[in-house]
């Protein structure tokens, strides 16, 4: 680090470490799982509710099953099972992995020839 850039070791990984911080955090926030579950979840409450109290029709048309119920349960379960499985099994927070010393005659690399 050189003195002329204005920044000072502590500054740079203050910074570094914010920007993991927002790293992790955006990638918890956009977990599929998370949007998955909630997705189920939503539907589920809305057809196992209009599986409450159904038609005559609609049960004359599933052969006497109350097919709205069921599926939202099914559906209410599956959306649950996601966020468990969120809240059980957190992404891991991102390593930044550190950039190698650049070797001038590395392996895989012809020597300079002056």
């Amino acid at each position: 680090m050189s003195e002329n850039s204005g920044h000072s070791g502590h500054d740079v990984q203050r910074e570094v470490s914010e920007l993991e911080g927002k790293s992790t955090t955006a990638s918890r926030l956009f977990d599929l799982r998370l949007i998955i579950g909630g997705l189920f979840v939503v539907y589920g409450i809305i057809v196992t509710i209009a599986g409450i109290n159904p038609s005559d029709a609609s049960l004359d048309k599933s052969e006497g099953i109350n097919i709205n119920l069921w599926t939202g349960i099914a559906m209410l379960l599956l959306g649950i099972f996601f966020l468990g499985w969120v809240k059980l099994r957190p992404v891991p927070p991102v390593e930044l992995a550190e950039p190698a010393a650049a070797e001038p005659d590395g392996p895989g690399e012809k020597p300079t020839v002056e």
